[in-house]
């Protein structure tokens, strides 16, 4: 690995959230000689931004282009790489000699995502052995603050609900409206009002509700429905209002 292509100093970490079967999900990398768990993250070259770096490292890691990208905070804390009892590990293993590299302070750029968890494809780094989804609330502790990233990450996007449409990148191209309240309860992390929240999502005109109905179980086949791309793109630009 030439780490003479990056800048010093400066990282990114990824939050990359998923959703299936009623269950928020959260990709991780299992480091190859320690066997602790990280975010996906990387450094960034020398001629790209970080938002840039952001996007390579995820299309690395889930094999997905066009993914919903977000800035959500830095996080610069002094000591923060010395919260890393991995790197001692790491390069007494063997894998990279450079400890001046891996022990210096690196301020890191937060960034949290959404995609189609039956679209990704989890693929481990340089670093790391395995790359797999887990649920949310099934994470153990993550090395350095990762788990303080996570968490921050999981406050912002309870935020983002409150003004911008969610969904669009974490539900299947058609979804029903019980699907889509269950994702808004599964980052909320509460119930909502069936009633309120069919009436409010409707009323923000991002859906279009389909003549089809989703088959099989044992009460009344619910409709289906679709994001409005072009509202859906308006309301992420201009805000929803209001709060859950």
């Amino acid at each position: 690995m030439d780490l003479s292509v990056y800048m010093n100093s400066v990282s990114v970490d990824c939050v990359v959230f998923g959703f299936n079967n009623g269950l928020m999900k959260v990709l991780l990398l299992k480091m190859k000689y320690t066997h602790e768990w990280t975010l996906p993250g990387g450094f960034v070259r020398k001629e790209e931004t970080v938002e840039s770096a952001a996007t390579r490292i995820l299309k690395e890691r889930t094999g997905l282009d066009n993914i919903f990208l977000k800035q959500f905070r830095v996080f610069s804390e002094p000591e923060r790489s010395k919260m890393n009892p991995a790197v001692s590990d790491l390069v007494a293993s063997g894998a990279n000699p450079d400890l001046d590299w891996f022990a210096q302070r690196f301020i890191s750029i937060g960034f949290y995502a959404l995609v189609d968890f039956t679209k990704a494809v989890p693929t481990p780094d340089y670093f790391s052995e395995k790359a797999e989804w887990r649920n949310i609330d099934e994470v153990d502790p993550l090395i350095i603050d990762h788990s303080l990233i996570l968490q921050k990450a999981l406050n912002t996007l309870r935020l983002q609900i409150s003004y911008q449409p969610i969904g669009y990148n974490l539900l299947p191209d058609k979804f029903t409206m019980p699907e889509l309240q269950k994702l808004y309860e599964t980052i909320l992390g509460k119930k909502l009002d069936r009633r309120n929240f069919q009436r409010r999502m409707l009323s923000f005109n991002i859906l279009n509700k389909l003549p089809e109905t989703k088959k099989g179980g044992a009460h009344k086949a619910p409709f289906l429905y679709e994001f409005n791309l072009e509202n859906y793109k308006k309301a992420l630009e201009n805000g929803l209002g209001g709060g859950w």
